[in-house]
């Protein structure tokens, strides 16, 4: 798998490479770049099927690289020294990314995941999905991408009623009725649709308060969805529940 390198620090390009060479094989580096004005018409000639990417380059972004690119059929990995603010669309976006310093198996991981889309290679929607989300106004509803076995569907964090773990899955219930599986952890979404006004009710419960019709004093404290299904409130939420709906 052909790969190609951003990041505007020359120490970051040379651990990244060394990283690639010795827990990545399959990885052929194609070049290291640091500016934006090299990498595109780089990519553009070698067309690679991975493109690893620092979110922050200098004065400009890796997405507004990216939005200059017309072929988007490659993976992208994105690369950050912090928790970016581009992270949450990053996130939103059910896309690959790695906080520096750069931990090998996690590096591994996200390879591995990259081969297996590579072996289907197509428009990467995901990308055109993450541009068209951070190009919205911030008064606008997001959409999420959930990933499924078979297609990745975007959906709108309004139209999630509930979410409610499943072991290391988790199940999504929609306002149509829909119930999803999705392969990722309850915690990642409670974190990533917490500021979105999503309450994080039990261990294995996170609700989207807006779909709650009342909470009922049976077992100490649950919730009654505008659907029908009573949630669990743990004794240590009570109060933090309590608060955030107003009771």
């Amino acid at each position: 798998m052909r790969a190609i390198l951003v990041d505007d620090e020359p120490a970051n390009l040379e651990n990244l490479q060394i990283l690639l060479e010795k827990h990545c094989p399959s990885v052929k580096v194609l070049a290291g770049v640091m500016q934006e004005e090299e990498a595109v018409p780089l990519i553009q000639l070698h067309q690679p099927d991975l493109l690893f990417l620092d979110i922050q380059l200098g004065k400009s972004t890796g997405f507004e690289l990216l939005s200059k690119l017309e072929d988007r059929s490659m993976e992208v990995i994105f690369v950050t020294a912090y928790d970016h603010y581009g992270i949450q669309a990053v996130k939103f976006a059910a896309l690959d990314y790695l906080l520096k310093p750069v931990n090998p198996a996690e590096l591994a991981s996200a390879v591995q995941k990259a081969e297996s889309r590579v072996r289907h290679k197509q428009q990467n929607e995901q990308l055109g999905f993450l541009l068209q989300q951070l190009h919205l106004p911030k008064t606008n509803t997001p959409r999420i991408a959930l990933p499924q076995l078979s297609e990745i569907r975007y959906v709108l964090v309004n139209d999630i009623v509930r979410c409610e773990a499943d072991n290391t899955y988790t199940f999504f219930f929609l306002s149509n009725g829909e119930k999803m599986l999705i392969s990722k952890s309850l915690k990642e979404y409670a974190d990533l649709l917490k500021p979105h006004g999503f309450l994080r009710t039990h261990q294995t419960h996170l609700v989207n308060p807006v779909y709650v019709k009342s909470w009922l004093k049976e077992d100490g404290g649950m919730l009654l969805m505008n659907n029908g299904h009573k949630i669990p409130i743990s004794k240590p939420n009570r109060p933090y529940v309590k608060i955030a709906l107003g009771k």
